[in-house]
């Protein structure tokens, strides 16, 4: 008992420790980004975990020996950190208070909010009941590869809706659907949105720019679908985590570009917005933020060409690079303690964004998140999301209110020139 005790302590202290202080050498990397993830994400669970167990232990004799006492001193220790992390995850509110008031977005109390109960129980995510899923409609097929999507939307018929286009991540050479962007299609479609969930090929099998044009073809497919899933073709947005939020925002950023179209080059592939979560915006590392590996990856696993040859595909890749006047809307959203895709990129983007951009490119970076934090339920996730879900509603809303003037110009201008020219110029005449 007391040695189990012992590894607890030190299990918990080095995982607490790897959350303030992350592990960074090459071959541990990885497994430190998994370790920091769910330590700051999952705090509070973890600090219940290790009182319950440890004291039950403790009831069998697991501190009469030093050994178990030692342990229960790291615990302790441990403990204090977690729920330091826990408290740092409550102050995303104080974060979202400030990115409202710059939006200019109204929260009232009225406001759809996200189950806290799926905090304390986060596989609940995948069991609401207030929503309808339609799971593996195919989109494409490459090969004999067949590429399929999920649909996330209100049980209840309804007049056309919003669309979001959710694209896991995964460094383009893995990924799930099933397990990426649960939180925000579940919310979004318990607010009266369709969500789209997407598969797309992955690395090594295909090379960039494969992945974006099976992105691009879901979207396609989902405009010519739009009124058979009660969605409106003249509003959808896209949305993805790491190389997801890659693909998302090339979508935005080349919208119609025929080179990412081959075979549907006539099919209109805007989108109206775009979200992106801890993203990848420079395949080049020109700001040096990334790990030596990290573009010979690129260059064996997703470009198959070599960055000193070619730099010009890299940097054609890149959402950086692709910047214009006329992109769309875009909310970017960002970890401070982001150890696999360094925040630092993401503030060079949204700053490019700003200057160039006529369109608004709003910015929230998380104190102390770590990568994939929206994975699943946490009390950081909730906040954000719920942020993610008024910046949309606000850009639909607008939408929706554009639409309507120009709605009723058109009837007022229809009955000017359908009026008899005599009564036409008293009409107009003074």
């Amino acid at each position: 008992m007391s040695l189990v005790i012992l590894l607890i302590g030190i299990g918990s202290a080095l995982a607490t420790l790897n959350a303030f202080l992350p592990v960074r050498t090459r071959w541990l990397a990885i497994l430190g980004f998994f370790a920091g993830w769910l330590t700051i994400e999952l705090a509070l669970h973890i600090l219940v975990f290790n009182a319950t167990l440890i004291g039950a232990l403790a009831a069998y004799g697991g501190l009469e020996r030093p050994v178990g006492q030692f342990g229960l001193g790291l615990a302790l220790a441990s403990s204090v950190g977690l729920a330091l992390l826990h408290l740092r995850s409550r102050r995303a509110a104080v974060t979202l208070q400030a990115f409202y008031a710059a939006a200019a977005l109204k929260v009232g109390p009225e406001a759809p909010r996200y189950p806290r109960l799926h905090v304390l129980f986060p596989f609940l995510a995948w069991l609401r009941r207030d929503i309808e899923v339609l799971r593996g409609l195919e989109f494409a097929e490459h090969g004999g590869h067949r590429l399929r999507l999920d649909i996330f939307r209100p049980r209840e018929a309804g007049t056309l809706r919003p669309a979001l286009l959710q694209v896991h991540g995964g460094a383009w050479v893995l990924g799930f659907k099933e397990y990426q962007g649960i939180p925000l299609l579940t919310h979004m479609a318990s607010t009266g949105w369709v969500g789209f969930n997407v598969d797309y090929r992955l690395s090594p099998k295909a090379t960039f720019p494969e992945h974006l044009i099976d992105v691009k073809r879901a979207l396609a497919w989902i405009r010519e679908h739009a009124v058979e899933y009660g969605v409106d073709p003249d509003f959808i947005v896209v949305t993805g985590g790491s190389a997801g939020a890659h693909l998302a925002a090339l979508v935005g950023l080349t919208a119609n570009d025929p080179e990412y179209q081959p075979g549907f080059e006539s099919f209109d592939t805007r989108v109206q917005a775009v979200v992106t979560f801890y993203g990848v915006y420079d395949l080049t590392n020109r700001l040096g933020t990334r790990a030596t590996n990290y573009r010979s990856m690129l260059e064996r696993l997703v470009m198959k060409r070599e960055f000193a040859i070619e730099p010009e595909v890299f940097a054609r890749a890149s959402p950086i690079d692709r910047v214009h006047v006329d992109a769309p809307p875009f909310l970017v959203v960002h970890g401070s303690r982001d150890t696999l895709t360094p925040v630092e990129d993401a503030r060079h983007f949204i700053e490019k964004l700003r200057h160039v951009s006529k369109k608004p490119a709003l910015y929230i970076e998380m104190q102390g998140a770590e990568h994939a934090f929206d994975t699943f339920p946490s009390v950081r996730t909730v906040q954000v999301i719920e942020a993610t879900e008024r910046f949309l509603h606000g850009m639909f809303h607008a939408h929706v209110s554009g639409r309507r003037e120009t709605v009723e110009a058109d009837e007022a201008m229809h009955e000017i020139t359908d009026t008899p020219p005599s009564n036409l110029a008293g009409a107009t005449g003074s």
